[in-house]
Order: C-alpha cells, then sequence, then structure tokens
C-alpha cells in the first residue's frame, strides 16, 4: 500500500514515509492510493467471532490495519497494536453501552479519557518504532483544541529521541483539559498556550509545516488528524462497533451519530463505510455545535469561513476544518488538480461552494445538525434523568443530532467521545449535581505545571522550536 498527496504533488510513499511526512510537501493531505473493500468471506468471518465473542478489538485492528500498512513486519504491527492497546482501562477498549434505543460507543478509555487516546497511542509507538529503526530524531509540533494536545503528550512523554510542542489556545479549553497538558512535566514536553483560537493555531502549524526547509532541518513530525495514521486507527472502532451492533441485534445497516469539528473522526467514518462496502455502515450523522461550518456544508453545499463561538464543547469550536480536504478529494472524482485549485481559492476567498449534483453525492453520505447550547444542555440533562447515564456535551451533540436524524428501524450508533468529568462545569450545571472525578484526573489541581503564553505568531512559535528542539 502506497500514499499519494490530495494535490497530487508527491511521488506515492509507503506507510512509514507517510507518518513521518504528516503533511504532504505539496501543502495536500496523504491518502491511499487507493482504498480497500474487505471481501465478504473476511465479513463473515469477523462477524462469526464476534457472534462468538472471540474477536478482541487488538485483533481487529491488527487485521485492518495490515491492508495498509505494509512496509513494517506482521509481527513487529500486532505488538505495536497490543501495546498501543494495553493503556485502556476496559478490557473491550472501545465499549459499546445501550442507553434508551441507542448504542454509546465509549471511546475515552484511554489514559486522557478521550477519543483522541485511541489513535495517539498507538501514533506515539509507532513514531518510536520507526526512530529506534532508523537511528532518527523527531520533533512533534501539533495544535489541540483540547483533548489532541493531552492525548498526544501522554503518547510520547518520555520516548527517546522524540519532543512535543502543542499549541492551544489560552483559556479556551476546559480547565480539566489544560491542566492534563500542562501538568506532564517530562523534559521532552512543550506547552504553549496562544494568545488566539484553535483555528490560529492550526494556521500556525500549517504554516510551519509548508516551510520544508525548516520541517527538514528540526525534524518537523505532526500529531493532528493531519497525520494519515490518526485516520487509520479511527477507522477501526467504526468496523468494531459495527460488527458489535450486526451480531447482536442481526441488523446489517447501522447509521453513526458523530459530533466533528475538524472533520477527522467522521473522515474515518467515510474510510468504514467504504471498507465494509454496499450499505453496511448506512450513513453519518454529522454533528456540530454552534460554529456549523461543516453543518452548512452538508445542508447547503455552503463552505465559508465564520467566527468562532466559544461553546460547552470547545474541542468542537472550529472554523477550518483540516481533514475537509480528503473528503473534497473523493467528491471531486480523485482528481488533485481540481483539489489544489479549490483549496487555493478557498485561501482566498475564504468560501467553497456545490452544485446540485455535488450536494447529492454529499447528502448520500451524511446528514448533519446544528446542536446549540441550549439543546447540548438539555440533552445531557434529558438522558441522566431518563437512563442516569452522563453524556459529555460533545457526546450530547451527537445524540442530540441522532435522535432528529435518525431513521425509525436502523440502529444508531453514537460515538461518545470524552468522559463527562472533563467538562464537569458544564455537565453539573444541566444534571445539577456534582461528578467524582477518576483517579486520571483527581490530583491534577494540586500538580505543579508548566506553560508558556505567547502571540498567536508564526515566527514566534518557529523561534520557540528552534530555542527548545532536539
Amino acid at each position: 500500500m502506497r500514499f499519494i498527496s490530495t494535490r497530487g504533488g508527491i511521488a506515492p510513499i509507503q506507510f512509514k514515509e507517510a507518518v513521518l511526512m504528516g503533511l504532504a510537501t505539496d501543502g495536500g493531505l496523504l491518502l491511499p492510493e487507493s482504498l480497500p473493500v474487505l471481501p465478504e468471506t473476511t465479513l463473515a468471518g469477523w462477524l462469526a467471532m464476534a457472534k462468538a465473542k472471540q474477536l478482541s478489538y487488538q485483533q481487529l485492528a491488527f487485521e485492518i490495519m495490515r491492508l495498509f500498512i505494509t512496509d513494517i513486519p506482521a509481527d513487529e504491527l500486532r505488538r505495536l497494536v497490543d501495546r498501543s492497546y494495553a493503556t485502556f482501562a476496559h478490557p473491550a477498549i472501545t465499549p459499546l453501552v445501550a442507553v434508551a434505543d441507542l448504542h454509546i460507543l465509549e471511546l475515552f478509555h484511554g489514559p486522557t479519557l478521550a477519543f483522541k487516546d485511541v489513535a495517539l497511542q498507538f501514533l506515539g509507538n509507532v513514531f518510536e518504532y520507526i526512530l529506534k529503526e532508523s537511528g532518527g530524531r523527531m520533533n512533534i509540533l501539533g495544535a489541540t483544541s483540547g483533548d489532541t494536545g493531552s492525548a498526544a503528550i501522554y503518547g510520547v512523554r518520555g520516548k527517546e529521541g522524540i519532543s512535543i510542542f502543542i499549541l492551544h489556545p489560552h483559556k479556551r479549553v476546559s480547565p480539566i483539559q489544560e491542566l492534563q497538558m500542562t501538568t506532564v512535566l517530562d523534559d521532552n514536553v512543550f506547552n504553549l498556550a496562544i494568545r488566539g483560537t484553535f483555528d490560529d493555531g492550526q494556521t500556525i502549524v500549517k504554516q510551519i509545516f509548508n516551510d520544508i526547509a525548516f520541517k527538514d532541518a528540526y525534524q518537523l513530525g505532526a500529531i493532528n488528524s493531519i497525520n494519515w495514521a490518526r485516520i487509520l486507527a479511527q477507522v477501526v472502532y467504526y468496523v468494531y462497533a459495527w460488527l458489535q451492533v450486526a451480531a447482536t441485534t442481526g441488523a446489517t445497516e447501522v447509521d453513526f451519530a458523530v459530533p466533528t469539528g475538524n472533520f477527522g473522526d467522521i473522515f474515518a467514518g467515510f474510510v468504514a463505510k467504504r471498507l465494509l462496502a454496499g450499505n453496511r455502515l448506512r450513513t453519518l450523522i454529522l454533528a456540530t455545535n454552534e460554529n456549523d461550518l461543516l453543518t452548512r456544508f452538508v445542508n447547503q453545499g455552503d463552505y465559508s469561513l465564520g467566527t468562532v463561538v466559544p461553546t460547552t464543547s470547545p474541542s468542537m469550536d472550529i472554523q477550518v476544518a483540516s481533514n475537509f480536504e480528503r473528503f473534497l478529494y473523493y467528491l471531486y472524482n480523485e482528481d488533485p488538480q481540481r483539489v489544489s485549485q479549490a483549496m487555493a481559492d478557498f485561501a482566498k476567498s475564504g468560501r467553497l461552494t456545490f452544485d446540485a449534483a455535488e450536494q447529492e453525492k454529499i447528502r448520500a453520505v451524511f446528514v448533519a445538525k446544528r446542536v446549540s447550547q441550549l439543546e447540548t444542555e438539555e440533552t445531557i440533562r434529558a438522558v441522566d434523568a431518563s437512563c442516569r447515564y452522563v453524556l459529555d456535551p460533545h457526546t450530547a451533540v451527537g445524540v442530540n443530532a441522532a435522535q432528529a436524524l435518525r431513521t425509525p428501524g436502523v440502529p444508531v450508533v453514537c460515538l461518545a467521545t470524552a468522559h463527562p468529568a472533563k467538562f464537569g462545569s458544564a455537565v453539573e450545571a444541566a444534571i445539577g449535581r456534582s461528578l467524582a472525578l477518576p483517579a486520571a484526573l483527581a490530583d491534577l489541581a494540586g500538580r505543579p505545571s508548566r506553560c508558556e503564553i505567547v502571540a498567536a505568531d508564526t515566527a514566534i512559535v518557529k523561534n520557540f522550536v528552534v530555542g527548545h528542539a532536539r
């Protein structure tokens, strides 16, 4: 399996090179040359194993990943997978929980209690494996709207040959999200709070990665969802959830509700839909908060910049979706020249529009809903009152959209992206009681912390990397 850029400006490369490259050197995003389709016999075998409760998450992850990773020996890949998920607190890794007539896919049992752990524990181990093999070093640079930063830090803290620089928007993440990042004091971890938004941080990261001479000189690596390995790791839990629902209900078609701001998690669902073929993964219910760029894209064919609105679901307070370009590649029939032109146009005008035929293709995959903060709070309160199950605000956005847009008779899996205690004040305001903090969060406030507050300026961030890089 080889990987290409959405903009067509690089020769095909193998997985290990794609992981180290992160953002393609032509400014595009990396994708497989072709997306595989699972043979019917393979799916039937996995489904039989799921029914017999003989298919572990780790085993499925290995089988799916090796379709895309052909330059790491199978036994090494299996060890990387096993090591990555040994850090999770639940034996099922991503368990399904029945909540009324919905299936909640709990993705928050990793070390930082957020779905980003599923990918970033794997990516951290892959980075370490490749660097040990080559004797190289890496300086990881990333921006976070909340959970990516802590998950990435926990994925590489203390790892030999790696330093990590994480940008987060100053005082625009939850207090616990901030503490999860800034209380990690390993010598290879650097936190930068920028005076701006997540979009400002993401722009800085992309500008630095597009400076190829600087990127090469400081051996920069990417941990944001621009790195293909993150998308790949997230594909696994869609297939895992489909198998579990199909095994327990007999359903052959399943919908998925996904709270999203950066389009990475839901793009992994799109890849899983192609992998499963047919209508097994039927519809992706795209849920946004009041930062509704992606909802407008699906419902109106309008992908245009807006002003970031702070909400109680801060990880989705985004107006430029970093992974959108990957879907655009398939929407434009895998035409890299058209993608490149579209992204150049967007950089100038801040807007893309889509004709009726393109909108029809979009809506063959997605339905979408914008969920207000009031609706989010009401959803948390209602689910707690009826089921005694507590949702975090991001998950509540997805559940609200699922309740509004689901098709009768079709099972719906709602992705639970974070533990509710990570957003305690918002959750407690909704349900009227305090939440007990999990052990991983209980003593954060008392730990020493370290963070630099800087302007949202590319040159300042570059200079910081120069002064602290390995």
